[in-house]
């Protein structure tokens, strides 16, 4: 036996604990860290030495090793910000931030994000964070329209994560390509201002003329409706619905109980630069119309068919013949097509099929209530060679959706009450700037602007590991994947056991202070009986020593 070895066994004490203190000192020192996850350092015995005797091999051991420094990942609390972009995770996850221009990616519970000047969202240290940029924006806007459109987008967790950026700052203008508007229409008498007995369902259209001002009078049409939609450059225009009911004494072939309103969709005449085989609409007299149609409506004033025409692509130069306007497309959601050109360059209208179509200008459709299901879009109960012009007087003649129609929960009605406007909405919108960001708890970060919009932009990306306890700790409150903690495994955020993502919060350290002072008291006991075992060893090497004298 050697007294030597157990100063070598109290050394290995001493050691050991001072590496424990080191961590809790570090663990101290970052109690006010954000996002900071403390360590907890385990002891294990060192080597064994065997010894023999007369009753076997047995084993005397030789001190203390440190066995494992794990991470603590417990929960953190949260601390309440002035700031959208202070980010904290409540449950499992990690933020992802990448070095600008480079591959390095690190792993964070910090949350404290900036944007940089040049629209980077980014960390303390300028680490960019990443997310999924969400390709279609979800509109949420307020027009002149009586109700606010929302369009829900779904969880845009899919993709490669990318660089959150704002370029600019900016939302650039969106034409409209969708009109919405839900009216009731008075049945009761008076409602048929306008008359024409060889074409009663175009009587109001016959009494329009682009070329004065105003185009049409207040005794030709029973209702109007209007609404400011957007052109490709994000520039406000009026387009104006006008109603008015078929007299029922100038129809013939109608079915028992149905009544029928004539419908036409304007804008401003000189605001009108459609070409048609080299014929500018705004120099006719059918300027400013972009569609004309008729909506029936059953004993109860249910509407139950819709037809719709627009100028046919090969039309004269008289465009205010009937002659020259043919059933329209209708889209792949349903809904009547027609075309507004402010810009004056050439195009025509979706219509007959054969012809050739040069669509330039802002694709619009018209929303009444009624929407065609037909498994393809596509003309109506229509075709080439069909015109307004062979209608007449005959309601049997107008294009109809048939059997394949289904009525909207809101849809125009015809009721016995004053004509009114129940609903109507669009979905362009011109330039706008960026006022605010939002960041809700599946991580969509949202854009407020200056027109009104907001735009889901981004989808914050979240990460889990198989085992975080081996994330390499890189400084800086961050972490790097290991051969051991598994590769990084992406996801949306408050979804398949990830965390949600709260903004305005930040996460504080996860240290309890009241846990590091009493292992530091037991750390400094361990310490100091340690150092006991050194100087009781050399009080008895002492005696060994004096044994000589």
């Amino acid at each position: 036996m050697s007294l030597t070895a157990s100063m070598w066994t109290g050394i290995s004490g001493l050691l050991a604990h001072g590496e424990k203190m080191n961590v809790l000192g570090n663990n101290i020192a970052n109690v006010n860290t954000v996002g900071f996850k403390g360590s907890r350092m385990d002891f294990e015995d060192f080597i064994n030495q065997d010894v023999n005797s007369a009753a076997g091999v047995t084993q005397v051991g030789r001190g203390v090793a440190i066995g494992a420094i794990y991470g603590d990942f417990s929960q953190g609390a949260f601390e309440t910000t002035t700031e959208a972009t202070d980010l904290a995770i409540g449950g499992k996850g990690f933020f992802q931030v990448k070095v600008k221009d480079e591959e390095s990616v690190y792993y964070t519970r910090a949350g404290n994000f900036r944007f940089d000047k040049d629209g980077y969202l980014v960390d303390p240290h300028g680490y960019v964070l990443q997310g999924w940029q969400i390709q279609t924006p979800r509109p949420s806007l307020a027009t002149s329209s009586t109700q606010v459109t929302s369009t829900s987008s779904s969880i845009k967790g899919s993709g490669v994560p990318t660089d959150i950026r704002l370029e600019g700052f900016t939302c650039e203008p969106k034409h409209t390509s969708n009109v919405t508007m839900i009216t009731n229409l008075d049945a009761r008498d008076g409602g048929d201002k306008a008359s024409n007995d060889a074409d009663p369902f175009f009587a109001m259209f016959s009494q329009w003329n682009g070329l004065d001002n105003p185009p049409i009078g207040q005794n030709s049409f029973a209702y109007q409706s209007t609404l400011r939609v957007y052109d490709e450059g994000g520039t406000a225009h009026n387009l104006t619905v006008y109603f008015d009911q078929v007299a029922a004494d100038t129809v013939s072939g109608a079915a028992s109980g149905k009544r029928y309103w004539e419908y036409m969709v304007t804008v401003e005449p000189g605001e009108d630069g459609r070409v048609f085989n080299g014929t500018k609409v705004s120099t006719t007299s059918s300027a400013g119309v972009l569609m004309t149609g008729t909506l029936t409506f059953d004993s109860s004033g249910q509407l139950v068919d819709q037809s719709a025409y627009t100028i046919k692509s090969n039309a004269g130069t008289d465009l205010k013949q009937l002659s020259n306007w043919a059933p329209t497309t209708y889209s792949t959601n349903g809904y009547p097509l027609f075309t507004a050109n402010f810009s004056g360059l050439s195009n025509a209208s979706f219509v007959t099929p054969g012809l050739s179509t040069n669509v330039t200008g802002s694709l619009m459709e018209l929303n009444l209530g009624l929407k065609y299901t037909s498994t393809s879009a596509g003309l109506v109960n229509g075709g080439a060679g069909q015109t307004a012009a062979t209608i007449g007087s005959n309601a049997g003649n107008l294009m109809s959706l048939g059997s394949n129609v289904e009525r909207q929960s809101s849809a125009t009605t015809s009721f016995a009450g004053a004509s009114s406007t129940l609903l109507q909405s669009q979905d362009g919108y011109t330039f706008g700037f960026l006022q605010n960001v939002t960041v809700d708890r599946d991580g969509i970060m949202r854009g407020r602007y200056s027109n009104g919009i907001i735009l889901d932009l981004y989808q914050i990306t979240l990460y889990d590991f198989q085992s975080e306890h081996n994330l390499r700790r890189e400084g800086g409150n961050l972490f790097s994947a290991t051969r051991d903690s598994g590769e990084a495994l992406p996801g949306p955020a408050n979804n398949n056991g990830l965390g949600a993502v709260y903004s305005n919060s930040l996460e504080q350290s996860n240290v309890d202070l009241a846990k590091e002072f009493v292992q530091m008291i037991t750390t400094q006991r361990g310490f100091q009986a340690n150092s006991k075992v050194i100087t009781t060893t050399d009080t008895m090497l002492n005696e060994v020593i004096g044994m000589k004298r």
